[in-house]
């Protein structure tokens, strides 16, 4: 079989066209696999934003949303380190499972919804990207991110829901992107949680990297915890998992940490204390734009499904904050833009928010926790 990835940088090759079936899936992946990168022309991020626009051009426009400056007087010798994080909403839970009430089907056409994720993730630039319910990584995200300058990897849950969906689009998982351009490669891990010390169905990936600017060396770690309620201490045991085997990667902290993910837990819940507290010292960025700094936003989520309402705060970005310093945060969308239907919409892919901020490192590389 001949795989053909399309050359040209503007009328973007057909990943922006249509998707692939499922029973391509698995070969569009050998494709990948005997496809170097480095041979596929790269994309200009305006060409690809553009194409983006013009597949969007009868949905309303993209919300505007402001980044909030929170240096606090400290001069920094580098450009900032801009990471998001975001669950993206895989497209067979959206269309098969998730049951958004308020939200037509039509809002959730993937040929659509793909170019309003792009369109987030174009518009923010940034450095590091972390995103969970990834089922369209073979046949959108790799092939384009990488041709983006991202160095791409993803790790699906071992039986992910997904699959239970006609017509899916193979597992959804975690996906981690950088840009090979300010980053070294210099490890990588793909952890399957842990739970009372049997593996459970939710992942982690951890890369530590070497920024080329300052030579310092950081950890990146991207996960999703289990969801519903009722399962607070099985999230709070896969936390524990993770944070061990962060402190094994990171030396007990030596190295600088930041984590992502979709929690599925509440600031109130026992998982989100073992990170609060843990030894590796972190913090939770998206605090940082309360008035006291001490407490998270009042949402990162907002849905109607048939049971009512759901309206909550379960996404986060921690950090190592005897390291490194948030410069800026991304300000969350008001309930005025959200709207009364809630999300996904028209105007937004997704039923939780991105989140994104600028992280510089501490200037005293040596300074003890």
């Amino acid at each position: 079989a001949v795989c053909s990835m399309g050359n040209s940088t503007s009328r973007l090759y057909s990943v922006l066209a249509k998707t692939l079936s499922s029973g391509t899936v698995s070969q569009h992946q050998n494709c990948l696999e005997q496809l170097d990168s480095a041979q596929l022309d790269p994309i200009d991020p305006k060409d690809l934003l553009e194409e983006c626009q013009i597949v969007l051009q009868k949905r309303p426009p993209r919300f505007q949303r402001n980044f909030v400056n929170l240096k606090k007087n400290t001069a920094s010798n580098h450009r900032p380190i801009r990471v998001m994080q975001w669950n993206i909403l895989a497209q067979a839970l959206g269309e098969g499972k998730d049951n958004f009430v308020q939200c037509p089907m039509e809002a959730l056409k993937w040929e659509e919804r793909k170019c309003l994720i792009l369109e987030e993730i174009l518009a923010y630039k940034p450095d590091i990207l972390c995103l969970q319910e990834v089922d369209h990584y073979f046949d959108t995200f790799e092939p384009l991110l990488s041709r983006l300058g991202y160095q791409c990897t993803f790790f699906p849950k071992p039986w992910s829901p997904c699959l239970d969906v006609e017509h899916n689009n193979g597992p959804d998982g975690c996906a981690m992107f950088f840009l090979k351009e300010r980053f070294e490669l210099v490890s990588s891990a793909n952890i399957r949680l842990t739970a009372m010390k049997l593996k459970t169905n939710q992942v982690a990936i951890a890369q530590t990297l070497k920024c080329h600017e300052t030579g310092r060396l950081f950890c990146i770690a991207v996960t999703h915890l289990k969801a519903r309620t009722g399962w607070e201490r099985f999230r709070s045991a896969q936390g524990c998992d993770l944070l061990q085997n962060l402190k094994n990667i990171t030396q007990g902290a030596k190295i600088p940490l930041i984590v992502c993910g979709d929690f599925n837990a509440e600031p109130t819940e026992e998982v989100y204390r073992e990170f609060s507290n843990s030894s590796l010292n972190l913090n939770s960025a998206y605090k940082l734009l309360s008035p006291d700094g001490q407490s998270e936003p009042p949402y990162t989520t907002w849905k109607i499904r048939p049971s009512g309402e759901c309206r909550h705060t379960l996404d986060y970005i921690w950090y190592s904050q005897h390291a490194l310093n948030v410069t800026s945060a991304l300000g969350l969308l008001t309930e005025e833009q959200i709207g009364p239907n809630r999300l996904p919409s028209y105007n937004y892919p997704s039923d939780h928010l991105s989140l994104v901020c600028d992280f510089s490192f501490n200037q005293d590389p040596d300074r003890l926790l």
